[in-house]
This record gives C-alpha cells, structure tokens and sequence, in this order.
C-alpha cells in the first residue's frame, strides 16, 4: 500500500520507521528539514517536498503533528494535501487534537470525497518505535476495516471506540484524568514533605492503598458502576476526612488546590440527599449536575 505520512517527531518519526519496515511503500514530510533527512536511508521511503507532494498517488494518508493547527495547514493549507488526494483515499489523523477542529476537517475531505478516520495514540516514544502502541480508533466501520492492518503495525492494541470522533474523545477523557492525576500526586506528595514525612515511605504506602492504585480500578468497578451505592465509605464521612486533611495542610503552609475543590463537591451530597451513599456515588452527583447521562439505581439501600 503507498502511504504518506505527515508529522516526523517524537511519536511520527518512529511510527513511520515502523510502517517502512513493514514494507509499504512510504512517503514522508514534516516542515523540519532535519526530521526529514534522518529518512534520506530508510528502504521504502521517499521524502516529499510538501504535503501536498507527500500525498501524490497515496491511498492512506496518515497526519501526526502536535497541534489542530498544523493538521489544518497540512491538510487544507496553501500546500496541503487537499490539493492532490485522490477520490476514496483515507485520511488517518493520529494527533491528539480538538473535536470541532476534527468535524471541521471532515466536512473538507467530504467535499473531494475523503474519508476520514481518526486514530490517536497512548503510550510513549519507546512503544512507538517497537510498535506496541495504544491506538484508539473511531470512525465508519468500512474505513476502520480498511486501516485496520495499517494500525496493527503501530499498536499491538487498536481499539475500535465508535464513529467518526470517538477516538479523539477517549483519547481526551484519558489525558484529562491523567493531568489531574498529574496535579494530584503533586500536591498529596509536597503536603507528605511539608509535614516532615519520609516521601519514599509516602509513596510506598499510596502505592498500596485504593487511594495510590486509583478509584477505577478498585471502588469505582465494585460499586456504583455495578449499581450499588450502598455504604462502604459514605459521602459524609468523606467530606469530614478531606476537611481534616485540608486543616493539616493549611497548618503546615501548603497549598491545596484541587483539596478545597473537592471539598465543595462533597459538600453538595448533603443537599442532594446523598450523603449516607457510597463516596463512589459522587459519579452520580456528578450526573445530577449534569442531567441525565448515566443509568442510577437510587432504590438500593443507602443508609448506614
């Protein structure tokens, strides 16, 4: 299959590496002369001089590059690859970009009878150079079928989430649990050194708590996402432990952000009459704010 590709960074560069070896006949670019060049010796491979260039006679044409923006000006800009794909080809986006920029790119290649198929990525550069990437994958089952091979050699996972979109949007409910967590351990683990605690023993404790291991994958699974908002730890009790915790911080001088925001959403289980529930059933005070997006099962037994 001839394939160009669009994007030769961190991630882009050895994903292309991967589809050369494969034995596909390869196109690249990426606006860095010197991400191009590392190519000049790869078998299967030849280097374009724009991605309009790159796009010439390619069936699949697969865009890797950090930002929206630079999809957009690759794609529908002055030299874009809007210009020379061919009728029925597919684009494969693989950035990790916005959903409004992805329809708006849709409802471009509609009109030169381009598909579209959208395939973000988790993992990092080592996976992507071995092939073992995470790919999340949406869009028409036909198209999916038809890259499918293509993404195997990238990933040995390829997660087929739904239409057109559904990839990206996994993908972004991924990264935005990841960054909070992000900010999270860095704030339980500077109020642990604040207060004169050991961070090796810290770590090695959360490590081996609910807490450490995440909520999704030890309350959440066994409880309110398996209907059942009965007690193990109610909302009102939690809301009387991270009051505890904020009190400790604030003596020692640190700084808790994401404490006191999750102070107040524990403080609304009262009003909302879920206080004696699950401290899991915070997903469906969640939903209550939000309208009905997610199947309650309020009839179960919530009292202590």
């Amino acid at each position: 299959m001839t394939i160009a590709f669009i994007g030769l960074g961190t991630m882009g560069a050895p994903m292309a590496a991967c589809l050369a070896a494969a034995d596909h006949d390869l196109c690249v670019y990426d606006i860095d002369a010197r991400a191009c060049a590392a190519f000049r010796d790869t078998p299967n491979c030849q280097i374009a001089t724009s991605p309009c260039d790159a796009a010439k006679g390619a069936r699949v044409l697969i865009t890797m590059l950090p930002e929206s923006h630079h999809v957009h000006n690759a794609i529908l800009g002055e030299e874009g690859v809007i210009g020379s794909l061919s009728s029925g080809a597919i684009v494969v986006e693989m950035s990790t970009g916005s959903l409004p920029a992805l329809e708006i790119l849709e409802t471009a290649l509609l009109t030169r009878v381009v598909r579209l198929v959208d395939a973000p990525v988790g993992r990092p550069p080592k996976e992507a150079a071995n092939g073992s990437l995470l790919i999340l994958a949406g869009g028409a089952e036909r198209d999916l079928a038809e890259v499918t091979p293509l993404l195997e050699i990238l990933g040995n996972e390829v997660i087929h989430n739904g239409p057109l979109g559904s990839g990206l949007k996994m993908k972004l409910v991924n990264n935005y649990m990841s960054m909070i967590g992000m900010a999270m351990t860095a704030e339980v683990l500077n109020i642990a050194q604040v207060l004169g605690l050991d961070l090796d023993q810290t770590v090695r404790v959360l490590q081996s708590t609910p807490a450490g291991r995440g909520q999704i994958n030890t309350n959440y699974p066994k409880k309110v996402l398996s209907g059942v908002i009965s007690p193990d730890f109610p909302l009102r009790l939690g809301l009387k432990d991270i009051g505890l915790g904020l009190a400790l911080a604030k003596s020692a001088g640190a700084p808790t952000p994401l404490g006191a925001a999750s102070q107040q959403m524990f403080a609304l289980a009262g009003p909302w009459g879920r206080a004696n529930q699950d401290c899991s059933a915070k997903l469906h005070l969640f939903s209550d704010l939000s309208g009905p997006t997610f199947p309650k099962n309020d009839t179960i037994q919530t009292t202590l």
